[in-house]
């Protein structure tokens, strides 16, 4: 976990911890400890036993973190030991219902998920303990009902945040489910990534800023798609404070209404397009021919530079992939194109070599496993707020993705959402699609004036928002440095390197500037498999317009249907 968020760090005993406070001297970063409860009851006794390491404790350690040991008894003595013997009274979590919900008063150390909550019958609680505390020196930090899960102590002058939980996530295990589900992890993972963003913020990567941004499939650009009508929504954004980015099919590219387009062109800040495939066929980008994957993404690119020269709306390069389905040499064709990222769903390639992410592929910015091309995860508004607010403690952005159906009541429960993103204590900044790819970095100040970045998306907008000149020092994960054309930014070329997987360039910006660099890679050589059959080009005919009764007409009588059954 703390090598995840960049934070050095070293094991050490008891013993070893201790002479370590006792050693170290004025000007010395503060030490920060994590460990068992069990070990943190030993700490305290060797303490206790010797008053000579009391000052140095009080003066050296800025904070501990302790989770529950393997033997409840030690941690109710322990308890007993910072609040009193009349303040402590444990239980099994089972005997609790109602919602966990962080705290909405420590906004410093709870940021983003201040005021979340999430129901205890859907989050994995298990060998958790609940802590009804009766004196007023613990802080209540995480709390079920009167109870409280985390919470804020004190030992000798030093904040001891304590977790009653016995389990911390393995990020290192593999994802069993499609994408991270925090309530499924809610006491093993909170608490510890709470107190890592807060305890180390001066090593601790993060993002410079959260960007969220809403994406509907499919819908043409006519005044009315299914449930989608494009004025009630630029009204509803206007009205809310969001941006909608609409996955455009490039099959389209002929078919856009002028009233539509005027909306888009009009309101560029609400509306923007990203590239939806290229025929939106089944399984389009699920093939293993790398070739013919690399022509089909640049006949999308060039139908959507037609749309973009007939109507004068700029697209973003970003793909969403048809019906969430990808390989690892779509992957590897799309790192050829001008595209800057995916935005997908799901995150397991389809083929025979299928594999299951990592929790810690899913935790960071964007998954960066196949062919080092970035692919940014969205989710579904019914996956609850505190998902949302968990992702972007990590310093993920907020994307959220709909169907055309979610907005079968006039988009309340859309609106409803909205309202939930915007609430949060930390709000995100709306912006397209393409924007929220290219501002999506990593970043920390390794020194006054230095800071170190890390670029996940083909192109990076930085900005030095301080009052004094920096350099940043950018670098990029790269399997395949051979393949890099260039780097460059608006004036030219950028000095750039390779070490260890990984690009490495440099940039120097005055307060106030800003730059947007880009990578560009050399083209996919060999032969294309250039063209499509005549049966297939009216096969795919077929499938968009049936797909178009199917939103038009179909889904919303089905829909009536069961309102009139009701």
């Amino acid at each position: 976990m703390l090598h995840f968020f960049g934070v050095p760090w070293r094991a050490a005993t008891v013993t070893e911890f201790l002479a370590s406070t006792r050693l170290s001297h004025e000007g010395f970063a503060k030490s920060r400890a994590l460990c068992s409860s069990d070990t943190f009851f030993e700490l305290i006794r060797e303490l206790e036993n010797n008053s000579e390491a009391i000052r140095p404790w009080r003066e050296r350690v800025h904070s501990v973190f302790v989770y529950a040991g393997e033997v409840p008894a030690v941690l109710q003595k322990l308890l007993q030991r910072l609040i009193g013997d009349e303040g402590v009274v444990l239980n099994q979590m089972n005997r609790f219902g109602g919602d966990f919900v962080v705290s909405g008063k420590l906004d410093d150390f709870c940021g983003v998920m201040a005021g979340v909550g999430v129901s205890a019958s859907q989050a994995n609680g298990a060998a958790s303990l609940v802590l009804n505390t009766k004196k007023g020196n613990a802080i209540n930090i995480i709390s079920l009902g009167h109870g409280a899960v985390f919470l804020k102590l004190e030992y000798k002058g030093v904040p001891v945040f304590l977790s009653t939980s016995r389990a911390i996530i393995d990020i290192d295990t593999e994802l069993a489910s499609q994408n991270f589900d925090v309530r499924e992890h809610f006491l093993s993972a909170v608490p510890l990534v709470l107190y890592i963003k807060w305890a180390f913020p001066e090593t601790c990567w993060s993002a410079p800023e959260t960007n969220a941004c809403l994406v509907i499939d499919d819908p043409l650009l006519k005044p009315r798609h299914g449930f989608v009508d494009f004025q009630e929504i630029l009204s509803l954004m206007k009205r809310h404070k969001f941006s909608t980015n609409i996955a455009f099919i490039p099959w389209n590219w002929r078919r856009s209404a002028p009233e539509v387009v005027r909306l888009f062109k009009e309101n560029p800040e609400n509306y923007s397009l990203s590239v939806h495939g290229c025929d939106h066929t089944r399984a389009e980008y699920g093939k293993s021919n790398e070739q013919r994957l690399y022509w089909k993404s640049q006949q999308a690119l060039e139908r959507m530079n037609r749309h973009q020269s007939i109507t004068g709306i700029r697209y973003d390069p970003v793909m969403v992939f048809p019906q969430g389905i990808f390989s690892e040499a779509a992957m590897s064709a799309l790192k050829r194109t001008d595209l800057i990222g995916a935005v997908n769903n799901d995150v397991v390639s389809a083929g025979p070599h299928r594999r299951a992410p990592m929790i810690s592929e899913l935790w960071d910015t964007a998954v960066m496993g196949y062919s080092n091309f970035p692919i940014f995860t969205p989710r579904y508004p019914w996956e609850g707020i505190e998902n949302f607010a968990f992702d972007a403690l990590l310093g993920k952005p907020a994307i959220a993705v709909i169907h055309h159906d979610y907005c079968s009541d006039h988009c309340g429960r859309l609106v409803n959402f909205i309202e939930g993103l915007n609430a949060l204590q930390c709000a995100p900044t709306w912006r397209g699609l393409g924007d929220v790819v290219r501002r999506s970095s990593r970043q920390r100040e390794v020194s006054p004036g230095e800071v170190e970045v890390e670029m996940y998306g083909t192109e990076l907008r930085i900005e030095n928002r301080s009052d004094q000149s920096k350099h940043f020092a950018i670098k990029r994960r790269e399997c395949e440095p051979s393949a890099v054309r260039e780097i460059c930014d608006r004036s030219g070329p950028v000095a750039w390197n390779s070490v260890n997987d990984h690009i490495n360039f440099e940039i120097d910006l005055n307060p106030g500037e800003s730059k947007t660099v880009g990578i560009r890679f050399h083209e996919l050589a060999g032969n294309g498999c250039n063209g499509d059959t005549l049966p297939y080009r009216l096969k795919t005919m077929l499938r968009r317009y049936l797909c178009e009764v199917r939103d038009n007409y179909v889904t919303p009588m089905r829909f009536r249907f069961a309102g009139f059954v009701k």
